[in-house]
C-alpha cells in the first residue's frame, strides 16, 4: 500500500517494492572443509526479482533507488479507501484508492525499483605470518643485548654537537616506517624505524629539546609560555589544571599514579623535578566532571578495573590511552624487574598488517608485559567522526552491569550501518549449515558485518523477523564448538568449558584458521547485535578478547597438572639435576614433537639463575604460543566487528555473561545437589552459616550475583543440561557443588577450589558479614582463587 497526494485531475502515490524471495537452488555438494580456492570471480550482480543461485551472503543496496513512474486507471467498481491491484512493469503492485477517487480516473504511482542484489564472492586467502618465537623474557634479552632492554635507551653518546646521541633498540612488531615510542630523561618521543631496519637492531636517535606538553608533568618553578590555541575544540578537549607533589623515590621520567578530580591517571615525572617537587599536568574538564547515576544523584568515585594484587586500569594522560599500572598504597607504580608468579602479568599484543584481501585485516599475536599494554579511549563512527570520547568510556566503567550493557549496545547501534545503506541477506543450507555459513560470513568486508543480516534457510518457509538469526547463531556456534569437528575441546579442567584445540589442522589441514577467523567474526557480530551464543570458552581467553592481565594462576584452569609442577620447581634447592632446557614436548597422536620457546632454547640449560625466565616462557606458551594460529585468527575475527574500546567497560566475567547470557539456575536442585565438608561436615544444610548462605544466594542475590557466584567457585557460569547432579571436576569425574567450611582466622574472604568445585566458606558470625564478603570475593575478579 502506498501514500497518495492529489495534484490537479490525476492522483499521485507511492508504493514501497513487494519483498520477493530469491528462488532456490538444490544443493549438489558441500561439507564442513572448504572446497579447493579457485580463482576469484566477479561478483555477480542481479535484482531482487531475479533472485539468487544458491548459498552464499547478497549485499542488497537500495540507496540508489528512486523509483519509476506508473500511470494507473482506477478499475470499474472501486471506491476510494479499496485496494486493487495493477501492472507496474513486470510487477504486480497492490494500489489504495485515495479519497475524492472514481472509477476510470487516472493516478500517478511511484513504485520504487528494486534494489540491486550482489552476491559476495568467496572468503579471501588468509595472511600466514612467518613461524615466530619472540617470547623471550626481557632478562634474558637484556643479558643477549650486553644488559640493554628493547625498549630503554642505551647511554647517550656525543656526535661532537651541542646534542646529545642515544641509541635504542627497535622493539618486536616494529618494521621500517612504523613509530614506536621510547622515553629519553623523562621525555616521550615517537621514533620511526628506517626502512632498512627490522625488531632487535639499534639506532641512533638525537633528541629534540623537551618543551611543554599537555599530559607530561611540567615544572612550575618555571611559568610556562603563554600559547594560542586557535583550534576548534570539542567539549571534551577542554582542560583542566592540577598541580601535585611528585611522590617520594621518584626521579625524572619515572611514571607515578595519583588522583586527579576523581580520576585515577598516570603521570610521568617530567625532567629536571625531583621528589617533592610540585608539578603541573592538565586533565579534560570531561573527565573528572561528576558522573550522573541511575537514581539520579552523582558520584565521583573513580571507575578503576581493579584487578588481583595490584594491577588496574588508569588512564596515561601523555595520549589519554588505557594502560595497566600495578601500584602499591602509595600510589608509586611497582613493576617486578624479573618474573614473579605472584606479581607479574601480560596482555596479548596485536601487531596489525595489510592482509591479502581488502575485506580484513591481518595480524601478529604475542603477549607483552600488562604495563606495556595500552588501548584507545576513542571510538570512531561509520563517518569517521569521534562517536564517543574517553571520558564517555570512563564513565561507562563506574556502571552497574545492567547499565554497561546497555550504553554498549545503544553505542553499537550507533555503529551499525543504516538499512537504506544496504544490508546483507544470507542463504544457508541446513544440511551444510557450517559450511555455508562460513563461506557467507567470510566473504564479507568489515562494513558489510556491521550491516543487518537477513537470513535464510534454502528450502524452507520463513521471513527472517529475528528468529532464524537468533536460531542461526545458536546453531552454529554450537556445532563449531562440538568436539567432534575437531576445532575445540573440553578443558582438561572443567568439562564445560573450551579449549581451543592445538592440533586442529589435523581435521582440517586446508582451512582450520578460517574456521577461527569466521568464529571471532560470529562471536563479534553475536555480541554487536545481542545475539546470544552457545558455548563457555576457558577463562584466558575472555581475557585475550578483552586485553585483560594474564597470571601465572590463569594456568591452572588450563592444566592443573602442568601448574603444579611449575610451582613444586620453585621450591626445589637445585633445579638443574632435573636436566630440563628450555623446549616442550608435544604429543599428537603417538607422534612427539619438541617445540623450543625460546630461539635455541634446547641448549639452554634450566638453572636456579634463570628459573623465573623458564616459567615465564612456559606461562606465554600455554596462554599463546601452544595454539597462536588459531588465537590470532579468532581475535582478528571479533575485531573485526567490535572495537576494542568499547570492551573496556567490563570485566571477563561480565563479557561472558553478555556472550553466553544468563544461566538457569534452579535453585533447589543446586541445593539439593551441594555437598558439605570441613566445619559443616556434620550439620550439613542445618548449620547456621550454611542456612544464611542459601538465603543470602536465593533470596538477596539477583539472577547477575548467582552466575558471577557459580563463576567464582566452578569457572564458568554454564550449568549441566542434566542439572547440577553432573557437575564435573577436572578430571572429568563428577564433582559436586561443595561448601566447606573453616575459621575465618584461616581465611578472611571465601576461596574458590575451581578444579573440584569448591567454595571454603569461614564461620562468619552475621549472616551481613556473610553476604559483604561473599560479594567482594565474587566482584574482584582473580580475587584468591587456588
Amino acid at each position: 500500500m502506498g501514500f497518495f497526494s492529489r495534484k490537479k485531475s490525476d492522483s499521485t502515490a507511492s508504493y514501497p517494492a513487494a519483498r520477493n524471495r530469491m528462488p532456490t537452488q538444490p544443493p549438489t555438494s558441500g561439507n564442513l572443509s572448504r572446497r579447493a580456492p579457485s580463482a576469484p570471480s566477479a561478483p555477480q550482480t542481479m535484482s531482487a526479482t531475479n533472485g539468487s543461485a544458491g548459498p552464499g551472503a547478497f549485499s542488497v543496496d537500495s540507496s540508489s533507488s528512486q523509483g519509476s513512474v506508473f500511470r494507473v486507471s482506477v478499475p470499474q467498481g472501486v471506491t476510494p479507501g479499496q485496494e486493487f491491484q495493477v501492472y507496474a512493469g513486470n510487477r504486480i503492485v497492490r494500489v489504495r484508492c485515495p479519497p475524492d477517487t472514481r472509477p476510470g480516473q487516472s493516478l500517478q504511482i511511484t513504485v520504487p525499483n528494486e534494489p540491486v542484489v550482489t552476491q559476495n564472492r568467496g572468503p579471501p586467502e588468509l595472511y600466514r605470518p612467518p613461524d615466530q618465537n619472540d617470547d623471550m623474557p626481557r632478562h634474558m634479552r637484556e643479558q643477549q643485548n650486553g644488559g640493554d632492554s628493547s625498549s630503554a635507551p642505551r647511554p647517550p653518546s656525543s656526535d661532537g654537537g651541542s646534542q646529545t646521541a642515544y641509541m635504542v633498540t627497535i622493539p618486536r612488531g616494529v618494521r621500517g616506517g612504523q613509530q614506536f615510542p621510547v622515553t629519553i630523561n623523562g621525555q616521550q618521543l615517537m621514533v620511526t624505524c628506517p626502512a632498512n631496519a627490522t625488531a632487535g637492531m639499534n639506532v641512533r636517535i638525537v633528541p629534540p629539546k623537551p618543551g611543554p606538553d599537555i599530559g607530561r608533568g611540567t615544572d612550575v618553578t618555571r611559568r610556562p609560555p603563554e600559547r594560542q590555541n586557535t583550534m576548534r575544540q570539542r567539549p571534551d578537549s577542554t582542560t583542566q589544571m592540577f598541580e601535585v607533589v611528585v611522590p617520594p623515590g621518584i626521579n625524572a621520567g619515572q611514571p607515578f599514579a595519583l588522583m586527579a578530580g576523581g580520576q585515577r591517571v598516570l603521570v610521568t615525572c617530567p625532567p629536571n623535578a625531583i621528589s617533592g617537587q610540585k608539578i603541573r599536568f592538565q586533565l579534560p574538564i570531561a573527565l573528572t566532571q561528576p558522573r550522573v547515576k541511575k537514581d539520579g544523584t552523582t558520584t565521583q568515585k573513580p571507575p578503576e578495573l581493579v584487578y588481583d594484587d595490584g594491577w588496574m586500569r588508569s588512564i596515561r594522560v601523555t595520549d589519554m590511552k588505557f594502560q595497566w599500572i600495578r601500584m602499591d598504597t602509595s600510589g608509586t607504580v611497582k613493576l617486578p624487574e624479573r618474573f614473579d608468579v605472584e606479581k607479574s602479568a601480560y596482555v596479548r599484543f596485536i601487531d596489525f598488517v595489510e592482509g591479502r584481501d581488502h575485506r580484513m585485516r591481518a595480524g601478529i599475536l604475542s603477549l607483552v608485559p600488562a604495563d606495556e599494554g595500552a588501548v584507545e579511549s576513542r571510538i570512531r563512527g561509520t563517518d569517521g567522526d569521534e562517536l564517543v570520547t574517553y571520558s564517555e568510556i570512563a564513565a561507562a566503567q563506574g556502571k552497574s552491569f545492567e547499565e554497561k550493557v546497555q550504553w554498549f549496545h545503544e553505542t553499537c547501534a550507533q555503529l551499525c550501518v543504516e538499512w537504506n545503506e544496504g544490508h546483507m541477506r544470507m542463504n544457508v543450507r541446513r544440511e551444510f549449515l557450517l559450511h555455508d555459513s562460513m563461506e557467507a560470513v567470510m566473504s564479507l568486508s568489515r562494513k558489510d558485518l556491521r550491516k543487518v543480516w537477513r537470513f535464510e534457510f534454502i528450502g524452507e518457509a520463513g521471513i527472517d523477523a529475528g528468529g532464524l538469526a537468533r536460531e542461526w547463531f545458536q546453531l552454529v556456534t554450537q556445532e563449531i564448538f562440538n568436539p567432534d569437528n575437531g576445532l575445540w575441546l573440553a578443558s582438561s579442567v572443567n568439562q564445560m568449558c573450551m579449549d581451543i584445540n592445538p592440533a586442529s589442522e589435523l581435521s582440517h589441514p586446508e582451512d582450520h584458521l578460517i574456521y577461527f577467523r569466521f568464529l571471532g567474526r560470529v562471536l563479534g557480530k553475536g555480541l554487536f547485535d545481542r545475539q546470544l551464543v552457545s558455548g563457555h570458552m576457558v577463562r584466558h581467553y575472555y581475557k585475550h578478547l578483552l586485553g585483560w592481565p594474564i597470571t601465572f594462576d590463569d594456568l591452572e584452569l588450563v592444566d592443573e597438572d602442568i601448574f603444579n609442577s611449575c610451582k613444586t620447581l620453585q621450591t626445589m634447592e637445585d633445579v638443574s639435576c632435573l636436566y630440563l632446557d628450555f623446549t616442550v614436548t608435544e604429543d599428537t597422536l603417538g607422534v612427539k614433537k619438541e617445540i623450543e620457546l625460546v630461539k635455541n632454547g634446547a641448549d639452554i640449560d634450566v638453572t636456579n639463575d634463570n628459573l623465573p625466565e623458564y616459567l615465564e616462557c612456559r606461562l606465554k606458551y600455554w596462554m599463546v604460543g601452544r595454539v597462536r594460529p588459531q588465537l590470532t585468527e579468532l581475535l582478528l575475527g571479533f575485531f573485526d566487528v567490535i572495537p576494542e574500546p568499547l570492551l573496556t567497560v567490563f570485566d571477563f566475567q561480565e563479557l561472558e555473561l553478555v556472550m553466553c547470557g544468563m544461566p538457569t539456575i534452579d535453585m533447589d536442585d543446586w541445593k539439593a545437589q551441594t555437598e558439605y565438608s570441613g566445619h559443616y561436615e556434620d550439620e550439613g544444610e542445618d548449620h547456621q552459616v550454611v542456612q544464611w548462605f542459601w538465603e543470602v544466594v536465593s533470596d538477596v542475590f539477583d539472577m547477575e550475583y548467582k552466575a558471577r557466584l557459580l563463576q567464582f567457585v566452578t569457572g564458568t557460569a554454564g550449568v549441566p543440561a542434566r542439572g547440577f547432579s553432573v557437575l564435573q571436576g577436572n578430571d572429568g569425574n563428577i564433582r559436586l557443588f561443595t561448601i566447606h567450611g573453616l575459621d575465618v582466622e584461616q581465611c578472611l574472604y571465601p576461596r574458590a577450589h575451581t578444579c573440584f568445585n569448591r567454595i571454603d566458606l569461614p564461620k562468619y558470625s552475621t549472616k551481613e558479614e556473610l553476604e559483604e564478603k561473599i560479594r567482594v570475593a565474587v566482584n574482584v575478579t582473580g580475587f584468591d582463587i587456588e
